[in-house]
């Protein structure tokens, strides 16, 4: 991957005496199996179609059907507030490596596998998937993911 995160580099360039490790070799090297289970629930999420909506596996029907009485709502948009999250919160709030290049890369990178993968399970429907970055990188919540039908 030659997208390196800057708030990644110094850590990366330490390994090795100095030599340096690729993020590939890194995530060998630091992570487990069950952060790669867990992690595979956000990078190739289950979608259901519901009714006339596509959701991620899991919602809560208590909140959809509260979305229902707007009577401004429409379908997009009840699956735009349903489907969406914040990219900060793959991890806890006290994460102490968060950073808006990495939130940046992963929004990036999430946007793209959830394109693909909605086009492969729904491949008879249209989609839109949006990743917002905030005007400031350093506010983390604001960097948001979601998709609906067109």
């Amino acid at each position: 991957m030659t997208n390196i995160p800057n708030s990644m580099k110094t850590e990366l360039a330490a390994w090795n005496d100095g030599r340096g490790i690729s993020l590939r070799d890194w995530t060998a090297n630091s992570g487990n199996f069950s952060l790669a289970v867990g992690y595979s629930e956000i990078f190739w999420p289950r979608f259901v179609a519901f009714e006339k909506y596509v959701l991620v596996d899991g919602f809560n029907i208590e909140g959809l059907r509260s979305f229902e009485q707007n009577p401004e709502a429409t379908r997009q948009s009840i699956e735009w507030v349903m489907n969406h999250f914040h990219i900060a919160d793959i991890q806890h709030s006290a994460c102490t490596d968060m950073a808006g290049d990495k939130l940046a890369i992963l929004g990036e990178r999430l946007r793209e596998i959830y394109m693909a993968k909605l086009g492969w399970q729904f491949p008879d429907r249209t989609f839109v998937v949006e990743f917002v970055q905030p005007e400031r990188a350093d506010d983390f919540p604001d960097y948001q993911m979601s998709f609906c039908q067109t």
